[in-house]
């Protein structure tokens, strides 16, 4: 029933974009191939294909490349982002870890007091003290904004969006099925 639903849900296609700021769209220095995404923490796509991506990612040994784009519709995404900035001060994998868990709990949140809850159970769970207030000099927010800045630059304007990028090149996911195959037309694991 779960798999039937989820089938059912399964976003559309996604049309291939002109990006018209290319910058971001390139690997991090060192390596040849990764996958560059941007996502919202509430949105329910980004959630189906995030499992995807982890995947993917774990096979391929490539890096996954996050820029946070929360989508104005959503009553939480721009805090969780947030959110997932200060726990990667504290370290890269624990912010990605709290990504993953957001995603895995997404169905359980519905309002900023939801997220709150379940990001102090995470940071208890993790044996992290919150602060009291997650960004007092307003330097994560500014990160986050940083990125859907970068992202309207590109001209982004649903979730998730990502490319295969190489050192030679990018190429849109525009059906995550495919992911594999294009991971390895780039390339990767070799």
């Amino acid at each position: 029933m779960g798999l039937l639903i989820a089938a059912a849900a399964a976003p559309a296609q996604q049309q291939v974009l002109a990006p018209k700021d290319t910058s971001a769209l390139h690997p991090p220095p060192g390596t040849k191939v990764a996958i560059v995404e941007f996502a919202d923490l509430q949105c329910p796509s980004c959630a189906m294909e995030n499992p995807v991506i982890l995947q993917a990612v774990e096979k391929y040994d490539v890096p996954r490349v996050w820029h946070d784009f929360p989508l104005p519709q959503h009553n939480w995404s721009f805090q969780a982002a947030v959110n997932a900035r200060w726990f990667d001060t504290k370290s890269k994998k624990l912010g990605d870890d709290y990504r993953n868990a957001v995603f895995a709990n997404q169905g359980n949140m519905e309002s900023k007091d939801d997220l709150a809850k379940f990001t102090q159970q995470f940071a208890q769970q993790h044996g992290v003290a919150l602060p009291f207030v997650m960004d007092p000099q307003g330097k994560l927010t500014a990160e986050v904004k940083a990125d859907q800045a970068l992202g309207d630059r590109i001209g982004i304007h649903e979730t998730p969006t990502a490319w295969v990028v190489t050192t030679h090149g990018f190429k849109q996911v525009t059906d995550f099925q495919k992911l594999y195959s294009m991971l390895d037309e780039a390339g990767a694991g070799q």
